[in-house]
């Protein structure tokens, strides 16, 4: 993805910042554990927190959080639902804290919209001498066979490559030249992936497409019609066509540590 076209994706959430608070799911906690399972202590940035999505499961672990957003509406879904966590505005390439203060760095389904070049050394600057950076990515687990079709109703918009188990295994790959900084500052990177779901009804999955970055940067007609695409598949499918049911995903982690 270009620049340009990046900087329009990562700036469309606040337009939907509510409806993300309210569909987009949180993360598998085994995934947070092993995330910082390295850390040297319990001082832990969520950077790039959203709606506070991971900052919850990390209240909820106990740890000492500061979180960090540039969107002033997702900004204030966080401070709303997570009115005791000390949280900031910035960015990963211009984060408010000062040097060496956190013994961890998270970021949920954000890093990919960092800009490394300018993150990676901000990120080093406020981590302690090995410090954990890890990102976190739900992705849906396209190993299931109408998860499969529902990528292929959706198409990349409602469901990049990046959003599913093969996409995720895709990217991660090549690893050992990860978008997590420079190499003087980070050791090699580790990734692991942890079984996660979230419940769901059909209404509600299609809520939860529509808050993903290419659905809310599309022409407002193309988006209706791929979300009636997706309705109409959803109905037709016996494990989504009625009620409730299990959205399966895997959380995908990424760690490295500072040297």
């Amino acid at each position: 993805m270009e620049g340009d076209q990046r900087a329009l994706h990562a700036s469309s959430f606040g337009a939907a910042a509510a409806e993300y608070a309210e569909h987009r799911p949180d993360y598998a906690r085994a995934a947070v554990h092993w995330a910082l399972a390295l850390a040297p202590g319990p001082r832990v940035l969520d950077l790039g927190a959203g709606t506070g999505k991971l900052t919850a499961t990390l209240v909820a672990l106990g740890v000492d959080v500061v979180a960090v957003e540039p969107d002033p509406a997702m900004l204030g879904e966080l401070r709303r639902s997570l009115p005791a966590v000390r949280a900031s505005a910035g960015g990963a390439e211009a984060i408010p804290l000062p040097d060496a203060c956190v013994d961890a760095v998270l970021a949920g389904n954000a890093m990919h919209w960092f800009d490394m070049a300018v993150a990676g050394p901000e990120i080093a600057r406020v981590l302690t001498p090995g410090g954990v950076l890890a990102g976190l990515w739900n992705v849906l687990d396209d190993r299931v066979d109408w998860v499969a079709g529902l990528t292929q109703v959706g198409g990349s918009a409602a469901v990049g490559p990046r959003d599913t188990a093969a996409g995720w295994r895709a990217e991660t790959a090549n690893a050992h030249r990860p978008r997590t900084g420079a190499a003087p500052r980070f050791g090699a990177p580790e990734q692991a992936e942890f079984p996660h779901g979230q419940r769901r009804t059909a209404d509600s999955l299609v809520a939860t497409l529509a808050t993903r970055a290419g659905m809310l940067v599309m022409p407002e007609r193309e988006r209706e019609a791929t979300l009636d695409r997706i309705r109409g598949f959803l109905a037709s499918v016996p494990q989504t066509g009625r009620g409730e049911f299990t959205l399966p995903m895997l959380t995908g982690v990424l760690r490295t540590r500072r040297l």
